[in-house]
């Protein structure tokens, strides 16, 4: 099955979920029946913080570039294409992220996103990380709608 980044922005060279960057985590969401997009990453080893659990800014990267996947979902299904040449329709405007508990280094975690508002102008993902049946991380994610400034 084609992931979301693979379909709507393939080329992105953003080191979380574009699949234009060879060096970067390639994350690939899908749509999920109940209206959710969902998504399975597997830590590297790199991604150690020095305690053996999952650094917490990769769980910070991961967390915004799923919920990107989320956003362009929406965005793609109203019809709410990028303006002039950007890459993508909208940009990360927050990220509020609460780290809940110790997140796995060496076993694959869970991803979940649901879009709680959506306007042409801006959007709300609720998203989280999910190892073992619990929780580990969850952010409210602001979305903007992405207009390219032109030069004089």
């Amino acid at each position: 099955m084609t992931s979301i980044q693979e379909l709507l922005y393939p080329d992105l060279p953003c080191f979380g979920c574009g699949h234009g960057n060879p060096d970067g985590l390639k994350l690939r969401s899908y749509p999920a029946d109940d209206g959710s997009v969902t998504a399975t990453f597997l830590p590297w080893p790199q991604h150690d913080n020095g305690l053996g659990f999952l650094n917490g800014g990769i769980v910070c990267t991961i967390l915004d570039c799923h919920s990107a996947a989320a956003v362009m979902l929406e965005a793609d299904r109203r019809g709410w294409k990028p303006l002039g040449d950007a890459a993508l329709s909208y940009v990360t405007a927050g990220l509020d992220v609460r780290y809940l508990r110790p997140s796995p280094l060496r076993e694959a975690v869970e991803l979940r996103a649901v879009i709680r508002e959506a306007s042409e102008s801006e959007m709300t993902v609720d998203v989280s990380l999910w190892w073992d049946g619990k929780p580990r991380a969850e952010a409210a994610a602001l979305w903007k709608r992405w207009r390219p400034r032109t030069s004089a």
